[in-house]
């Protein structure tokens, strides 16, 4: 039965070409990518072997074994984790252990206290499947007002597809989109088995295409920092800086902060959008 390692090794042989592997070409090939004796070759290991591990034949992978696959298939630090998370994953007994129902995520009063003390940039604390748990009032005047959101609705990928406000926040809306299922994609690593997960990807499936593509491409992406173009109701136009960052002393709990270039045009609109939040946004809830 395929497992969730089968499929994203078969998705990453499918984004390598033969010549970024270094292979000569042999002429016209029926599917892209490299072949499952090509990525054995580069590998190391047997074809048969590269059969059973996508088939999900292979119940565990050595930690070498891996290496050897992320090399050849030239991952990124991030996808090689993942690959790793899957490999783990594959052992029922530790996807049984890792994937048991995550409790309920709070942040504490301290890490509140340190969101509303950011009054000029716009901050959240986001949580397993990319949960909103808090803001600063600068941070829901900037994407949506979360205080008014039912709980459930509280998710920064479920809002970036299917609120209209929220999709047309995003001056690059696809590129975006892309990188929020990538960072799902990779949750889903950590939590195979998350039934709120299962039920979040079940409902963007169903609801839009873009997303039900993507996600069946495997593309996984860790959040670390980057920049975001918005076009803001209010605002205007803003190029904001992010960076994502641990919250220490908890457990899949990450502040994503925005920034803008000093003297900017974009600082002059967070500027602005600072001094017009507190009359126009309620307090920030949990």
């Amino acid at each position: 039965m395929p497992t969730e390692l089968g499929e994203y090794l078969r998705a990453c042989r499918a984004r390598i070409s033969a010549e970024q592997a270094g292979i000569p070409s042999s002429g016209h090939r029926r599917v892209p990518g490299l072949r499952r004796e090509e990525l054995a070759t580069l590998a190391g290991v047997s074809s048969d072997y590269i059969v059973r591990l996508e088939q999900g034949r292979v119940k565990s992978a050595s930690p070498a074994i891996l290496s050897a696959l992320a090399r050849a298939l030239n991952l990124r630090p991030d996808e090689e984790d993942y690959l790793r998370q899957c490999a783990a994953g594959a052992d029922s007994a530790a996807s049984r252990a890792r994937s048991s129902a995550p409790r309920r995520q709070r942040v504490s009063p301290a890490t509140q206290l340190l969101l509303d003390s950011l009054t000029g940039v716009p901050a959240l604390v986001l949580g397993r499947r990319m949960d909103i748990l808090a803001w600063n009032s600068l941070g829901a005047a900037l994407i949506t007002d979360f205080g008014r959101l039912p709980p459930e609705r509280r998710n920064l990928i479920w809002l970036t597809f299917l609120d209209p406000d929220v999709r047309g926040l995003y001056a690059r809306w696809d590129t975006v989109a892309r990188e929020c299922v990538a960072y799902l994609r990779m949750d889903a690593g950590r939590y195979p088995e998350d039934p709120e997960l299962a039920r979040l990807v079940g409902e963007l499936s169903m609801k839009d295409a873009d997303f039900r593509r993507w996600w069946s491409t495997h593309q996984v992406r860790a959040q670390h920092y980057g920049r975001k173009d918005f076009v803001h109701a209010t605002a205007g136009e803003l190029s904001l800086d992010f960076q994502v960052l641990d919250v220490r002393g908890t457990v899949d709990q990450t502040l994503l902060v925005y920034t803008a270039e000093p003297d900017s045009r974009s600082a002059q609109a967070l500027a602005f959008l600072a001094g017009w939040a507190p009359a126009k946004q309620p307090a920030p809830q949990g």
